[in-house]
């Protein structure tokens, strides 16, 4: 099987980061260690996990396996996890790192991130702040965060002096983000799509469907290569072996300035929009 190539994008710190991932939210036990190992076989090398997925032995198991098997190297890889909720404040972050490190069974981590911004805790600016001096022992190689939205992210900032490398968020056609990507370039922060596909609901529409046959690619490619094209790394899952194959190949085409117009006229249609929890109130 030859492994497809997959391009990198460079984070504010000069990491190097395949802008294609995989997605493991939901993915348990022995499917995980699969799907992982067989991600990796067809040339995946950006993996995400989080400690709230319960599942980050079960990825490191996957590693363990691969590099045992000569299907890559640690250093080819590219690893992501993040702290979760009960994880957040300065004096519980760095416990939380060594668990999901210890978890991973890894010297480092490539990228970490606090999950959720929790405004109802009020805790995300310290929890950055501790990331980032986990940074400055060498054990995680980049910081971030994920879903925190314009006026947190803005806080961040200006009370710990450090920019996040990366936002993970939900975005997809039908919820580009635009104005938190103008952020994340004024910024210079690098918007990371979770969800990408929308759940799937976004694969069934007529004009994701009209540009997929102008380019002879599937629904889900043509959604995958729009985020691509903004700028975004993507990290869809799937536990489908053609399907796994199918997203990776995001990055063999391009698509016109007015295919990708057409896409991102979704967000003012009607019906198209966040699908998932709105980081503002989650988790109250």
């Amino acid at each position: 099987m030859t492994a497809a190539a997959v391009p990198t994008i460079t984070l504010n710190d000069g990491t190097e980061m395949p802008q294609i991932g995989l997605g493991t939210w939901k993915l348990r036990g022995d499917d995980a260690v699969r799907i992982v190992r067989e991600a990796i076989e067809l040339g995946y090398r950006h993996i995400d996990t989080a400690s709230s997925y319960g599942n980050e032995e079960a990825i490191g198991q996957a590693i363990r396996d691969a590099i045992a098997a000569g299907d890559v190297t640690r250093d080819e890889l590219f690893i992501t996890t993040k702290a979760w909720q009960d994880e957040q404040g300065a004096d519980r972050i760095p416990a939380a790192f060594q668990d999901s490190l210890h978890r991973l069974g890894l010297e480092y981590i490539d990228l970490y991130l606090v999950h959720w911004p929790d405004p109802t805790q009020g805790k995300y600016v310290e929890s950055f702040e501790a990331v980032a001096r986990l940074q400055g022992l060498g054990i995680v190689q980049a910081i971030g965060v994920a879903n925190f939205y314009e006026e947190v992210l803005r806080e961040v900032v200006e009370k710990t002096g450090t920019v996040p490398a990366l936002n993970q968020v939900e975005l997809h056609p039908g919820f580009s983000q635009a104005p938190l990507r103008t952020l994340h370039e004024e910024l210079e922060i690098r918007t990371e799509a979770w969800s990408p596909l929308g759940r799937g609901i976004v694969l069934m529409n007529p004009v994701i469907d009209e540009v997929a046959r102008e380019v002879g690619k599937s629904t889900a490619q043509v959604a995958l290569r729009w985020a691509m094209q903004l700028g975004c790394s993507v990290i869809p899952k799937s536990g489908d072996s053609r399907r796994l194959a199918q997203n990776i190949e995001a990055a063999s085409f391009t698509l016109t300035p007015a295919q990708m117009d057409a896409i991102t006229e979704l967000d003012h249609q009607q019906g198209f929009g966040r699908v998932f929890d709105d980081p503002r109130t989650f988790p109250a």
